[in-house]
């Protein structure tokens, strides 16, 4: 078969169905007729892939028949009904997929922090090269705690929860790069592992941890996550499998961007944390009891109901109405 012929032949007719495909309003008349220009037209992909296998003109007439064919069968699902199949289903199971990278994240992490924790502590001349000693001290005898509470704490959480939604974002957006996620992650092990050389240097250790856990379990069980799904969605333009690459980071890049919405609810609950309990005057197992126990919820989250989400089919990617008709194939 030649396709140019073909294409000459059909050009009119194929630019119809396009046409109607995008029309808002269909009449009766004009829906039969898009039903009958969707036969005609998969026909001719039929042809042309029996022939001449994958082509341009192949995968023009399949995007149009995508279109035309989601002009026919989709149907908007209810907000109402798409907000609790997002919470109990798409979000769980995209974050039950980085289950592994997570935690292969979060003991690198741990890694590299108590690795720099331990350097600095350890050398005098590094400790000396982050300041003079009385400005270290005002550090850890002042300032450390007071970052906590010299703010209200509506501002302080409001700030902390941007702050570390923006970065979670980063985390995911820039994932593809392969080397933002982990740039993020290294500092941030860094700048705490730092922190709590200083801390340990003039022997307050032990507050450095008490006032990081209330907050800090879930704040930084969030960063994990993100980088972990940035992680991931480099890795499926790296290693797409059967599908091309494109279609490949699509997907990846639909589902694990669904993990940033639902970070930002996350970290938002950390931040409440951080502001309004880290620094009051509570039992120190309160305080702590309060983060461990939001990030159960979160692990649970993430690992029962993302695994029963899992088990339902569900990957975290759209939609065939939300995400759009893939190509069509015929053969």
């Amino acid at each position: 078969m030649d396709l140019d012929a073909l294409t000459a032949a059909r050009r009119e007719e194929w630019a119809r169905l396009d046409q109607l495909s995008r029309t808002r309003r269909l009449s009766g008349a004009e829906v039969d007729e898009l039903v009958t220009r969707y036969r005609a037209a998969s026909a001719d992909l039929a042809d042309a892939k029996t022939s001449a296998g994958r082509s341009i003109q192949g995968d023009h007439i399949s995007t149009m028949l995508g279109r035309a064919r989601l002009r026919l069968t989709g149907a908007p699902e209810n907000v109402m009904r798409q907000i609790p199949r997002f919470f109990a289903l798409q979000l769980p199971a995209a974050l039950y997929r980085v289950r592994w990278t997570t935690l292969a994240i979060a003991i690198g992490f741990v890694i590299v922090l108590v690795v720099v924790a331990l350097w600095v502590s350890g050398d005098p001349a590094l400790i000396a090269s982050l300041g003079s000693r009385a400005q270290l001290e005002q550090y850890a005898e002042n300032e450390f705690t007071d970052y906590y509470s010299e703010n209200p704490a509506a501002v302080f959480a409001g700030t902390v929860w941007t702050n570390n939604a923006w970065i979670a974002a980063q985390c995911v957006l820039f994932g593809i790069t392969g080397v933002w996620p982990i740039m993020v992650l290294v500092q941030n092990a860094v700048g705490v592992g730092t922190a709590a050389a200083v801390m340990a240097a003039f022997d307050r250790g032990d507050v450095f941890v008490l006032y990081i856990l209330p907050h800090g379990l879930l704040e930084l069980t969030c960063i994990f996550v993100a980088g972990a799904a940035g992680l991931q969605i480099f890795w499926a333009w790296v290693a797409p499998g059967p599908r091309s690459r494109g279609e490949a980071l699509a997907a990846a890049g639909r589902s694990l961007a669904t993990i940033a919405i639902g970070l930002v609810i996350a970290l938002g609950v950390s931040g409440v944390i951080e502001g309004f309990v880290t620094a009051q005057p509570w039992p120190w197992p309160v305080k702590i009891g309060i983060g461990a126990a939001a990030l159960a919820l979160f692990l649970v989250y993430m690992l029962v109901v993302g695994r029963r989400a899992h088990r339902l089919g569900e990957s975290g990617d759209l939609t065939e109405y939300e995400a759009g008709t893939p190509t069509l194939v015929a053969g």
